[in-house]
C-alpha cells in the first residue's frame, strides 16, 4: 500500500495540472518580442505553429463518461468529502474537477519539466529587467455564458488570489506586485524586486474568474452557487459529500487550439466520494465507478478476482512513472515539545521497520523514500560536489546548528533494518540517541529532559493506516515511548491538519521537476506559522530558507541542482519526518471503456486529461 491519496500541489487551471514550472531571470533579460510560450531552462520544445503536444492522440473521439474517485487534491480540497464550489479559499472543503472549469493564461506542457504554452494568452512579453510581463489574450477567449473574457479579467482574477486565496495559493504570489488592464486584450503583470523565479509561470498557470460574476459576492466563503467558468467542463449534477458531476460546455472556446487538440475528450466527468476505503473499492467493483488508481499492495494482489476482472470487463493496466516521486511519509509537528529534538525524532523514525512492512503487508512491492527529491535530478547523492559546497560552507559558519557535520559527509537514508519487525540493533541505536538528547529511562517510560513522558497521538483519517502504524507503535512501547492512533472522521481531519493541530500525521506531497515557490510553503519558516500551508512539520530552519532562496532563483538548471541537492540534505539532517514509500509505476483498475496514449507523459499520468471513452470496447462488456 502506499497509503491514502494525499498529494497536494498548486493545481489550479485547466492548463495547470501540475505545479507550475519556472522562469529564470537569464529567460527575463534574453527577452526580444513576444512569445508563444514560456521555458525556465533551454529552448522550448514547441514551436509557434505546433498543431498539437506529441503525447496527445490527435483523433481521440469525444463521448462518454469518466467516472473515478478523487486523487490529488489542491486549496481547500478534501478526498472524503466537499461542501463548497470554491476551492480556491480557505473555508470550505472544495469539490473535485473545479479546475477544469476554469482556464488559465498558459498550459504546461507534460513532456518538459518547465514549459508553458498560451491558451488564454496566445502571446507574452517580458521586459528586460524582467520585472514586468505583458500577456496578449486571444480576441475568442470567452466564459461559459458567453461574455468576453477580457484583460479586467484577468486583472481581478490575480490580486483577488493573492489577496484573498487560499494560503497555498496566496503564500506563493506574493511578490505579484500588480496587474493591470492596458486594453481589453492587454494585461500588464508586474513583480516585485527580486521575486522568485517561478512566479511568471505560476501566474500564467492561475485560474481566471469572471470579474462581473464575482461583484457583490463574497469570495472567500463556501457556497454551492457555480461560479462562472471559462473552461472545457461546467458543474453539472451534484450530491453535497456523495458525487459532483462536470459536464462539457458544447461551445468551449478554445476547444479547437493546439494545447487542447486531443485533450478533454470525455462529455462527463463524475468524482464519487466515499468515507471508507473498502467501501469505495465494493462500488468500483459493482461498476459504480469505471476508473481507479490503485494505492492498496493487497488489494491490487489479492483483491481483483471478482467476476468482471475474470470475465475481462475490468482490466488492470500498469504504466510506466517517470517523474520525481510524491514524498509520503510520517510528519512531525516540530511545534510539539517533544519533537523540538532532532535526536528524539531520529529515535522514533528507527522503530520503524520498513522491511518488515513491506514484505509482510505491502508484498515487497514499494521502495523506500530516501530524499525530499526523490526520483529526480535534484536528489543529494554521496558526497556534496563543489556546486553544493559552495552553498554549504557559508551556511556552516552562519548556522552551526542548522547545519550539522553529517550535511558534508554522504547523504544521510535511513538505516535498513533486518527485517524481523523489532530490529534490536536500530532500537538500540534509537535508546542511546535518546540518552544523548537527556532523556532518562523510569522504569517503562522515556521522559524529555524536563520530565514530561515521551508520548504523542498519530493522527489518521482512515482505519487503512492500522496495519501500517500498530507495529510502529508497539516498537516504541519496547523503548518505552508512549504513541497511540486516533482515527477521525474527514472534515475533523481536514481541520486539524489545516490548523496544525496534531502530532504527527501521513501526507504525500508532491514535487515538480523545476520546484519554485513551493518550496517556501512547504519547508519555509515563515509558512510554519501560517494554517494551511504546506509546512505542517513546522519547519524553522535558517540555512533551509537560504537554500530556499537560491532554488527558487537559480537561474540555471545547474544552480537549481546544486541549490536543491543541499537543500536535501539539510533538510534530511533535520529529521523532520519518517519516510515511507513510493511506488514504481502507475497501478490502474479501469472497467474496459477507454482508450489512452501507450506511454504517459513524462511529467504526469494524464487522466482524464488524455484519455478517451472507447464506444465499442464499452459495447462488448455492455456498457455502452
Amino acid at each position: 500500500m502506499s497509503g491514502a491519496p494525499t498529494r497536494r500541489g498548486l493545481v489550479l487551471g485547466t492548463g495547470a495540472l501540475a505545479l507550475a514550472a519556472a522562469l529564470p531571470r537569464s529567460v527575463h533579460a534574453a527577452a526580444t518580442g513576444p512569445s508563444h510560450g514560456l521555458s525556465s531552462f533551454g529552448e522550448l520544445k514547441y514551436g509557434p505553429d505546433f498543431p498539437n503536444f506529441d503525447y496527445v492522440n490527435p483523433m481521440a473521439p469525444r463521448g462518454g463518461r469518466f467516472s473515478t474517485q478523487i486523487t490529488q487534491t489542491f486549496g481547500n480540497q478534501a478526498f472524503d468529502t466537499f461542501d463548497t464550489l470554491n476551492p480556491f479559499v480557505f473555508r470550505g472543503n472544495g469539490a473535485a474537477g473545479l479546475n477544469f472549469t476554469f482556464d488559465s493564461l498558459m498550459v504546461r506542457a507534460l513532456d518538459e519539466p518547465d514549459a508553458l504554452y498560451g491558451l488564454i494568452a496566445r502571446t507574452v512579453e517580458t521586459s528586460p529587467d524582467g520585472l514586468s510581463q505583458r500577456f496578449r489574450l486571444r480576441p475568442q477567449a470567452r466564459f461559459q455564458d458567453g461574455s468576453k473574457l477580457t484583460a479586467r479579467d484577468v486583472a481581478f482574477s490575480l490580486k483577488i488570489l493573492r489577496d484573498k486565496g487560499h494560503p497555498a495559493i496566496s503564500q506563493e504570489i506574493l511578490d505579484l506586485e500588480d496587474a493591470t488592464p492596458e486594453a481589453d486584450d492587454v494585461v500588464l503583470v508586474r513583480y516585485k524586486a527580486g521575486y522568485a523565479r517561478d512566479l511568471p509561470q505560476t501566474v500564467a498557470s492561475l485560474p481566471i474568474f469572471s470579474e462581473a460574476w464575482w461583484k457583490g459576492r463574497d469570495f472567500e466563503a463556501s457556497t454551492l452557487e457555480e461560479p462562472l467558468g471559462s473552461g472545457p467542463y461546467r458543474v453539472g449534477r451534484m450530491d453535497v459529500g456523495r458525487f459532483i458531476e462536470l459536464e462539457r460546455v458544447p461551445d468551449y472556446w478554445a476547444a479547437d487550439l493546439p494545447v487542447n487538440v486531443g485533450r478533454n475528450n470525455f462529455e462527463s466527468l463524475r468524482y464519487e466520494y466515499f468515507r471508507d476505503r473498502q467501501a469505495a473499492f465494493e462500488a468500483f467493483k459493482s461498476g459504480a465507478f469505471t476508473y481507479r488508481e490503485e494505492f492498496t499492495s493487497s488489494i491490487w494482489a489479492n483483491g481483483y478476482d471478482f467476476p468482471a476482472a475474470r470475465e475481462g470487463r475490468v482490466k488492470r493496466v500498469t504504466l510506466p512513472n517517470n517523474a520525481p516521486a510524491a514524498i509520503q511519509g510520517w510528519w512531525f509537528n516540530t511545534r510539539r515539545e517533544v519533537f523540538r529534538d532532532p535526536r528524539v525524532r531520529e529515535a522514533i523514525g528507527l522503530c520503524f521497520d520498513f522491511a518488515w512492512t513491506n514484505r509482510n503487508q505491502m508484498f515487497d512491492t514499494y521502495v523506500r523514500t530516501e530524499s525530499f527529491f526523490e526520483r529526480s535530478d535534484l536528489k543529494a547523492t554521496g558526497k556534496p560536489g563543489p556546486d553544493e559546497l559552495a552553498l554549504l560552507e557559508p551556511l556552516r559558519d552562519a548556522h552551526p546548528g542548522d547545519v550539522p557535520a553529517e550535511v558534508f559527509g554522504e547523504a544521510w537514508v535511513m538505516p535498513s533494518s533486518d527485517g524481523s519487525g523489532q530490529d534490536r540493533a536500530l532500537l538500540g541505536r534509537a535508546n542511546a540517541l535518546l540518552k544523548e538528547a537527556g532523556c532518562t529511562r523510569d522504569g517503562s517510560v522515556f521522559r524529555l529532559p524536563g520530565g514530561a513522558p515521551i508520548a504523542f497521538e498519530f493522527l489518521d483519517n482512515d482505519p487503512i493506516w492500522e496495519a501500517r502504524t500498530q507495529p510502529f507503535i508497539r516498537n516504541l512501547a519496547r523503548l518505552g515511548i508512549q504513541a497511540r492512533q486516533r482515527i477521525v472522521d474527514a472534515s475533523q481531519y481536514q481541520l486539524r491538519v489545516r490548523d496544525f493541530d496534531f502530532d504527527i500525521v501521513v501526507r504525500n506531497a508532491s514535487q515538480g521537476a523545476t520546484p519554485g515557490p513551493e518550496l517556501r510553503t512547504s519547508f519555509g519558516s515563515a509558512a510554519a506559522a501560517i494554517p494551511g500551508t504546506n509546512n505542517i512539520a513546522g519547519i524553522k530552519n535558517p540555512a533551509a530558507d537560504a537554500l530556499i532562496e537560491k532554488a527558487v532563483t537559480a537561474a540555471s538548471r545547474a544552480q537549481l541542482e546544486a541549490a536543491c541537492r543541499a537543500l536535501d540534505r539539510v533538510l534530511r539532517a533535520g529529521r523532520y519526518w519518517i519516510p515511507m514509500w513510493y511506488a514504481p509505476s502507475y497501478r490502474l483498475a479501469t472497467w474496459d471503456v477507454f482508450g489512452h496514449p501507450a506511454t504517459p507523459p513524462a511529467y504526469g499520468l494524464g487522466t482524464p486529461d488524455l484519455w478517451w471513452y472507447d464506444p465499442d470496447k464499452a459495447r462488448r462488456i455492455g456498457r455502452d
